[in-house]
């Protein structure tokens, strides 16, 4: 197995709303904001090499939505989701799996494209099969108000149109991390487990990897960065924080007992984190670079 970082694209995004409750004065000390109250925010996927098997997970915003809209996200640096394939020495058509943490646009926009004469939609990798779950899919197509604005149905409904969609199955009970595992590895021949978060949307899937003698866990947005350790410390895009809480908790708490490696999507200055019990909660350990781990 080989692990490659994919970088989709850099954004910013409203500190408040990434912190919720949290006052500046405290979230600022690990997420510096800009004049507009912008803090810097990653697109970082994971492309997993496995045999014959090429796995992307998340892909990112994308690019096919209107110059407004991504007036709103403030996007900087010059990284690429194809750029990042190429350098790993790939091209998009070479990608069997797209599996994708959760339907919010910034993790999966990128997996839908215009068509060539720009009249419709279709998959932006066209020989992968896009995996998602059911509980997650329906809460997607059929969204709430609160996060409508985050399930763009031209991200999500030409992936099951064209027939490259699948679902894993979702545990009834997430809070133990044994039972949110699902047998998702071994039916499918994927090389990771999967951790079923509902507190940020409805059976969000963070992937466990098994690499070189460690636990690595991609951790989407039950930890969109490492200023987001402490519990209380909760984005107010999250659907049910008090559910986001004891979630943290117990996976937090695991993490530091049995040195997983965080692998932080949203940060934009720390790639992969181990952590450790304080008196002040869990924090970090140590911060390692992608090229430290995977070369």
């Amino acid at each position: 197995m080989k692990l490659h970082p994919i970088e989709a694209g850099n954004f910013k995004l409203d500190g408040g709303a990434m912190f919720g409750v949290v006052p500046k004065s405290l979230w600022t000390r690990t997420n510096p904001a800009d004049n507009n109250n912008m803090i810097d925010i990653a697109a970082r996927c994971l492309l997993i090499e496995d045999g014959n098997r090429l796995i992307l997970i998340d892909t990112g915003m994308g690019d096919k939505q209107s110059e407004k809209f991504f007036g709103y996200y403030f996007k900087w640096g010059n990284h690429t989701l194809d750029d990042s394939l190429k350098n790993a020495g790939f091209h998009r058509d070479d990608v069997t799996d797209v599996f994708m943490t959760h339907l919010h646009f910034d993790h999966c926009g990128g997996s839908v494209q215009w068509n060539k004469d720009r009249t419709g939609y279709e998959p932006a990798f066209k020989n992968a099969s896009f995996w998602s779950n059911q509980n997650h899919w329906d809460w997607a197509t059929n969204p709430n108000r609160r996060e409508k604005a985050s399930f763009l149905k031209e991200n999500i409904i030409p992936m099951r149109e064209s027939g490259q969609l699948k679902f894993v199955n979702a545990p009834s009970e997430n809070l133990s991390l044994e039972t949110s595992k699902s047998n998702f590895a071994k039916k499918n021949k994927l090389p990771f487990d999967i951790f079923f978060a509902d507190g940020h949307t409805e059976k969000q899937m963070l992937p466990m990897l098994q690499y070189k003698n460690k636990t690595i866990v991609f951790m989407a947005d039950l930890l969109p960065t490492a200023g987001h350790l402490p519990l209380p410390f909760v984005m107010g895009y999250d659907t049910r924080p008090l559910l986001t809480l004891p979630e943290k908790e117990t996976f937090l708490n695991a993490a530091a007992t049995d040195n997983y490696y965080l692998f932080l999507e949203h940060d934009a200055h720390n790639q992969i984190i181990t952590v450790k019990k304080t008196e002040k909660g869990v924090r970090i350990n140590e911060v390692f670079t992608c090229e430290e781990l995977f070369n």
